[in-house]
C-alpha cells in the first residue's frame, strides 16, 4: 500500500468477490483496482482505502460568511481547504477543477490532521471547514482534522451536498460543529438529470442534522435559471423546510454563473434572487438570505419579532452588529438562534492562501 493511500471504513465484501463502498447512496461495488465515482475511494487488495489522506488542493482562510454561515461566529476567520473528486456528478459545478479533477497533481499541499489544527490556532482562525469538494468522500481524513482542531479549541465546518449513509453520517456528523448543506433543487428529476443522484437522501441527512445531532445548520440553493428557479418550487421548497426543520434554519439563495458543462445558461439575475428569498421569507422562513451577488438587504440579519436590523453585510464584511452577547435582539429581546459572541469577528472580506506545513 502507498504512503497515501489509508485504510478507508464503511465498506463490506460481497459473495461475487466484489466489495461495496456504504460511504454514500451510490454503493459502489469495485473490483480489484476500481475506484468509486468519487475516483478518491479505491480497492486495494481485499480493502477500501482513501487515496487523498492528508492530500489537499490547497489551502486559504476565509470569511466564515463565505462558506455561506451566518449565524455561526460571524466575521471569524476560517481555514478552508479541500481535496479531489466527489460523489456527485453536477454538471454545473463551480469548482469543477478541484472536484472533478483525476489528476492527484493537483493535490498540491500535504498536511496531517495536527498540521491543520496548529496552522489554524496560528493564525487566529476560530474554526477550519472542509470544502471546495465535498468532505464527505475524505471523511477519515476529515473526522481526524476535526478532533486535531477541538483538541486546540478550534470549531469543524462541514459544507456538503448531505449525501451520505445513515452510519457513516452519524458518525461524520459527531465531529462537526457546523454544516451548509448544498440543497441544489427541491426535484427528484433536477437530482437525477443534473447532479446523477437523488434528492431523498439529502432530505433525510437535513432532517437527522436538524432533529437529531448539536451541529448548526444552515442551507444553500444554487438558483439556475430555468432549471429550478420557479416560484412553484421555491415555494414548495420553503414550506418543506418550514415544516420539516421549523423556520429557524438559515436559507440562502445564491447566483449561478456559466461553468462546467452549463455554458449555456445565463447567469442568475439578482432579481431572481430576491425573488426566492420574498417567496421563502412570507413562507415563514425567518432568516434567508442571498448570496454571489451584491445585495447589502439580502445579507442582513433581521430580528424575528420587531424586524430591527441587528447584523448589516456587504460583501461578506460586517457593517453594524447589534446583538447582545446571549444572541437577542436589544431592542425587544427575541432571540436569534446561532452560535454568536459579544462582538463580532473583524477579518472582513480577504481571502488569505496560506501554507500549512
Amino acid at each position: 500500500m502507498q504512503e497515501s493511500e489509508y485504510p478507508g471504513r464503511w465498506w463490506h465484501a460481497l459473495e461475487d468477490g466484489r466489495i461495496q463502498c456504504d460511504l454514500c447512496p451510490r454503493d459502489c461495488k469495485l473490483h480489484e483496482g476500481q475506484r468509486g465515482m468519487c475516483f478518491v475511494r479505491q480497492r486495494t487488495g481485499d480493502q477500501m482505502v482513501l487515496t487523498t489522506y492528508g492530500r489537499s488542493s490547497g489551502f486559504c482562510v476565509d470569511p466564515i460568511e463565505k462558506k455561506p454561515l451566518a449565524h455561526f461566529h460571524p466575521g471569524s476567520s476560517v481555514l478552508s481547504f479541500g481535496t479531489a473528486g466527489c460523489n456527485l456528478a453536477c454538471r454545473f459545478c463551480q469548482n469543477w477543477d478541484i472536484s472533478k479533477s483525476r489528476e492527484m497533481a493537483r493535490l498540491t499541499d500535504e498536511a496531517s490532521p495536527e498540521a491543520i489544527a496548529r496552522a489554524a490556532e496560528a493564525r487566529g482562525c476560530r474554526s477550519v471547514a472542509f470544502t471546495y469538494n465535498d468532505p464527505v468522500i475524505f471523511a477519515e481524513y476529515a473526522m481526524d482534522v476535526a478532533d486535531a482542531c477541538h483538541a486546540r479549541g478550534i470549531q469543524t465546518v462541514a459544507v456538503t451536498a448531505g449525501y451520505m449513509h445513515a452510519e457513516p453520517r452519524r458518525e461524520f456528523y459527531a465531529k462537526m460543529d457546523a454544516a451548509n448543506v448544498d440543497l441544489k433543487a427541491f426535484t427528484e428529476d433536477f437530482y437525477f438529470q443534473l447532479t446523477a443522484a437523488h434528492l431523498k437522501p439529502v432530505l433525510e441527512t437535513l432532517e437527522y442534522l436538524r432533529h437529531e445531532t448539536k451541529t448548526w445548520l444552515e442551507i444553500t440553493t444554487l438558483l439556475i435559471p430555468g432549471k429550478n428557479d420557479s416560484d412553484a418550487e421555491v415555494g414548495a421548497m420553503s414550506e418543506w423546510l418550514l415544516k420539516h426543520l421549523g423556520p429557524d434554519v438559515p436559507l440562502f439563495f445564491t447566483a449561478f454563473h456559466p461553468d462546467y458543462k452549463l455554458r449555456d445558461i445565463p447567469p442568475t439575475p439578482p432579481a431572481t434572487l430576491r425573488r426566492a428569498r420574498e417567496i421563502a421569507r412570507k413562507a415563514g422562513l425567518r432568516y434567508v438570505y442571498t448570496g454571489n451577488t451584491h445585495d447589502p438587504a439580502g445579507e442582513t440579519t433581521l430580528c424575528p419579532d420587531c424586524g430591527g436590523e441587528l447584523i448589516v453585510r456587504d460583501w461578506h464584511s460586517i457593517l453594524t452588529y447589534r446583538l447582545t452577547a446571549e444572541g437577542a435582539c436589544p431592542d425587544c429581546g427575541a432571540k436569534v438562534p446561532g452560535h454568536f459572541d459579544a462582538k463580532p469577528g473583524d477579518f472582513g472580506r480577504r481571502r488569505l492562501p496560506v501554507a500549512v506545513m
